[in-house]
């Protein structure tokens, strides 16, 4: 019935469609005779392709199909063991490896615990799936490698007891498949049997492949296979080191086992590609490395490079924004002719971008991946649910689970909220840092308001889980998890789980959280943050579909499914290296010399398969190929594909090579220049005031409101930015600390001069210097123990101090003044205009001859003399106040010497002789600027001296700066009623 045995369909035709045709055509007899053809396909989509493409011809017999993977479910292994699950498999072999490291902590940090598990059960899984028992990896010839393979290869024999595993699911494959092969060996099979569509890429199926194509009525029908590579190119793949990463080694690889060559294979079915003439370019462009000197003998004969690319477009984006939109925009005109389009990447962020791009129009693609269960509502919520048991409860990862959209989804989600913001406000302002159930309950109860107490001590329960001690098991560890997150869901009600588990992405989490429930017992003790590590491994590795029908003409399709689609308009994206292909992982276990002797795949084999892939899309009937020139962090590399297929038309003049690449540039910019053209405003929208950038500000509000006292310090940021004065005291828009608490220089400026304080205020008669530095380093010790809950900050800023002590205390006594006041305030009142100028100098010391030493620490640098003339005028005013006898303790008293003495790094003093005249001007030009703000055609103007452009203030956002630069002229704005 097969003759031969192995059949082949090109690149580009509709392998389903053309396998049930030829199917159909050899089983043209009785219709009973198609039930018994026995059909082996490469997946579950093929399989649902072809009983679609025969009942589409009306009723009849199917023959019986089989996906070649779920033969490990055949009844013929019944006799064998349970299954084992690869979750249950990576905690055996972890806790192997965590008394491994335990006996040699230098082998790798206890923190890759589960990812050498990971990758140590992948190596089992391959080394089961290509027949290598762990006899071969153990006699393998180590002494010409580096002392770590020699030391790999013992860690290897964790594996060892694990090799002849019955109940892997690699091995109970590979057992499904040699019995049936016996079993067509005692009694060959009388009906068909077909393997169709894949590649024979893993040992086992390339087993079965084998096995079916020697039977009597066996055959194997190869996906893509390249029937313009040359008889020379076919026999140069021989070693796999050179040859593996060639879209058609898998195929030699086969035909050598079966000791056939090219000219033994024949088509399934007389058909003809899409576009021969390119498949033959890409071909030509995917020639081995050795002998791509061809390029120069075959490219000659070539047709016309201009007619055979003419239905391939290039897309080379400046961004990968850029790229999403443009192919957004190919497949969304694609809709509008009724044309079937798929997109094929290995990307998936360009897949969301895309398909974020498409929703503008209300098309939904469908997505035969799926998205990330780890970026799901319930995947998210059990992810910072586990991050939180890591380390202490902060205030910040409090609100990020509270403010999570499944957290209080079991009660009144209204109320939920209201609660959490006004808890947030509280968290903000009074604190604690690390909030646990009982200050939550306490702040309700202060409100007096029923149902938010309920709400409070519901949250409460669930934060007892944080603050007791860890369970040390890892069935504790997933209990209290599910525990945690469910309470959280279930919010206030006293049952359920709220929406967690619902639709399915919750189902998807149930089943994830069940799975680690069931083969907890079988994991070792852990830590919180190992077993953080464990469940983001395998959050990361789930996916969730959405049971839902995406537009019928647009499809998203991985790399590996490009054998599998049907669409008029193919768009390769992503082909950008380490993409497409992808950058292969770091095999920590095997070099690829040792993999070669073992009998186990090599790294490029990936590569291979990835560009098989690429081969089968490229030869559709219409092409886009799309990649962006950059990513978020540099230029990027096209894909080697792409770039030999450039180079190759590039290289060939008299066939119009660079013409017909410049012609495919051209129709992808095209496409560019509509994308940008969706970013730029339309003529309507250039003219709407409301979408203009906004003018810089300067708000006139009515003199009524104006401020009429400000503090010594505020006078220098009504110089520097007057719209912080308009935001914070015309507006009371006061900033808001942030969630989680940090030491920043605010809280050393305090915590510094509450220890000056002190040690001025308590200084006993007759000290000396010594003793001086003891008892300020002790004050130190003490303030820092009260004031700064940071250990770190505590060493770190007494350090600092200590260092500048001796400088502190040649400044303390260097103009021999006795201290007066320190830190006492001081006020003064003008009468025309109505203004309070008030503020609490650091230090007020009276020198010999009587007059006054005002001075002021710095924990920062000082202010130069320039700066304080033009900005920082805290220490002047201060002096003008003491002259206009602003400190009752002290009446009308002279000044003498203002001191800015800095604390932080380096000895830094800026001393300045005053007298009464510099006082009284400067006094004069506060009253200028006084009187000038007190009137209404006054604007507070945005950042209007700041003293760099770097300069973040507390209400930029509100002034919208970025809108606008800091040349533009200020924009006088009145606001407010009156005058």
């Amino acid at each position: 019935m097969f003759d031969p045995h192995v059949f082949t369909l090109p690149p580009g035709v509709d392998f389903a469609t053309e396998l049930v045709a030829g199917l159909r055509e050899r089983m043209a007899g009785p219709p009973e005779s198609m039930a018994t053809v026995r059909l082996f396909l490469n997946s579950e989509r093929m399989r649902r392709r072809v009983i679609a493409g025969f009942t589409a011809q009306g009723a009849g017999f199917l023959p019986r199909i089989a996906v070649i993977k779920d033969l490990a479910q055949d009844p013929i292994l019944a006799d064998l063991p349970q299954g084992t699950s690869a979750l249950r498999r990576q905690l055996d072999l972890a806790r192997l490896i965590g008394k491994l490291l335990e006996a040699q902590p230098d082998l790798a940090p206890r923190a890759a615990l589960y990812d050498l598990a990971d990758s140590l059960a992948r190596l089992l899984a391959e080394m089961q799936d290509e027949g290598v028992g762990a006899g071969v990896i153990a006699g393998l010839d180590v002494s010409n490698h580096s002392a770590h393979w020699a030391r790999t290869q013992a860690f290897l024999a964790i594996i060892e007891p694990f090799s002849g595993d019955a109940s892997d699911p690699e091995a109970r494959q590979r057992t499904a498949v040699l019995r049936l092969t016996t079993a067509w060996k005692a009694v060959p099979p009388e009906g068909p049997v077909i393997v169709a569509g894949s590649t024979g890429s893993r040992g086992v199926t390339a087993l079965l492949m084998q096995a079916v194509a020697r039977l009597r009525h066996g055959a194997v029908v190869l996906p893509g296979f390249d029937g313009d590579l040359p008889d020379a190119v076919w026999r140069t793949m021989e070693d796999a080191l050179t040859a593996e990463d060639h879209p058609q080694y898998r195929f030699r690889k086969l035909m050598a086992a079966l000791d056939l060559s090219p000219e033994n294979l024949r088509p399934w079915r007389d058909v003809v590609a899409p576009d021969p003439t390119r498949n033959r370019l890409i071909s030509l462009s995917l020639r081995p490395a050795p002998v791509t000197d061809q390029w120069l003998v075959e490219g000659a004969a070539l047709p016309d490079l201009l007619q055979v690319t003419a239905r391939l477009t290039l897309i080379e984006a400046l961004s990968p924004r850029d790229e999403a939109l443009a192919i957004a925009l190919v497949l969304r005109h694609a809709v509008d002719q009724g044309v079937r389009a798929a997109l094929i990447t290995p990307d998936r962020g360009l897949t969301r971008r895309v398909a974020a791009a498409l929703d503008i129009w209300g098309i939904r693609p469908d997505d035969s991946a799926g998205s990330p269960l780890a970026l799901s509502a319930p995947g998210r919520l059990l992810r910072h649910v586990a991050a939180a048991f890591v380390q202490p409860l902060t205030a910040d990862t409090l609100l990020i689970v509270l403010k999570h959209p499944l957290t209080g989804s079991g009660a009144d989600r209204g109320n939920h909220l209201r609660f959490t913001r006004e808890l947030e406000l509280e968290l903000r302002r009074k604190g604690p840092a690390f909030p646990r159930g009982r200050d939550v309950v306490a702040w309700a109860q202060r409100r007096d308001q029923a149902d938010c107490t309920i709400w409070a001590q519901a949250l409460a329960r669930v934060l007892e889980a944080f603050e007791a001690p860890p369970p040390p098991d890892l069935t504790g560890q997933v209990a209290r998890h599910i525990a945690v997150t469910e309470g959280l869901a279930q919010g206030s009600e006293t049952s359920g789980a709220g929406q967690l588990w619902a639709g399915a992405a919750g189902e998807a989490a149930l089943a994830l959280m069940q799975q680690l429930r069931l083969e907890a017992p079988f994991g070792d003790d852990l830590a919180p943050a190992t077993y953080c590590d464990l469940f983001e491994q395998q959050v990361n590795k789930g996916e969730v579909r959405e049971p839902f029908n995406g537009h019928p003409l647009v499809a998203f399709y991985g790399a590996r499914e490009a054998r599998e689609m049907r669409a008029d308009l193919v768009i390769l994206g992503g082909l950008t290296d380490g993409i497409w292909p992808a950058s292969g992982d770091p095999d920590p276990w095997l070099n690829r010399k040792m993999r070669k002797d073992a009998g186990l795949l090599l790294p490029e084999r990936q590569i291979g398969l990835a560009a098989h892939d690429y081969q089968q899309a490229v030869a559709a009937q219409r092409v886009i190929l799309s990649r962006s020139t950059r990513d978020a962090e540099a230029e990027t590399v096209p894909s080697r594909w792409l770039n030999r297929l450039c180079n190759l038309m590039a290289g060939l003049p008299e066939r119009n090579g660079p013409a017909a690449l410049d012609a495919m540039r051209a129709r992808g910019h095209k496409w560019l220049a509509q994308a940008a053209a969706l970013d730029r405003p339309t003529a309507a929208q250039r003219g709407d005031a409301r979408l203009q950038p906004a003018p810089r500000p300067a708000p006139q509000p009515p003199v009524k409101a104006r401020p009429d006292r400000l503090s010594l310090t505020r006078i220098a940021t009504l110089i520097r930015d007057p719209y912080a004065i308009y935001a914070r005291y015309i507006l009371q828009l006061q900033p808001l600390d942030p969630l989680r608490a940090a030491v920043d220089t605010r809280d050393r400026g305090i915590a510094l001069h509450e220890i000056l304080r002190q040690f001025v205020q308590q200084r006993p008669p007759g000290e000396t210097k010594v003793a001086a530095k003891q008892r300020l380093l002790e004050i130190a010790t003490q303030v820092l123990a009260d004031l700064t809950p940071f250990p770190s900050a505590r060493l770190l800023w007494r350090a600092r101090l200590e260092r500048a002590a001796d400088h502190f205390l040649r400044q303390d006594s260097k103009h021999g003044g006795v201290a007066l006041l320190v830190e006492e305030k001081g006020s003064i009142s003008l009468t025309e205009p109505i203004f309070t100028l008030f503020g609490t100098p650091d230090r007020i010391d009276r020198l010999a001859d009587g007059r006054l030493h005002l001075i002021d620490y710095k924990s920062g640098a000082p202010p130069t003399a320039a700066q304080q003339k033009a900005y920082d005028k805290q220490l002047w005013l201060a002096a003008a106040l003491a002259e206009r006898g602003g400190f009752a303790a002290l009446g009308r008293a002279e000044v003498a010497r203002i001191s800015y003495i800095g604390l932080g790094s380096g000895e830094k003093v800026v001393e300045t002789d005053v007298t009464t005249a510099d006082l009284d001007a400067f006094w004069a030009r506060f009253c200028k600027l006084i009187a000038a703000y007190a009137r209404r055609d006054t604007g507070y103007a945005a950042r209007r001296a700041v003293f760099d452009v770097k300069y973040a203030g507390d209400y930029d956002h509100l002034a919208r700066f970025g809108e606008w630069q800091l040349s533009d002229r200020a924009t006088k704005l009145r606001v407010g009623p009156g005058e």
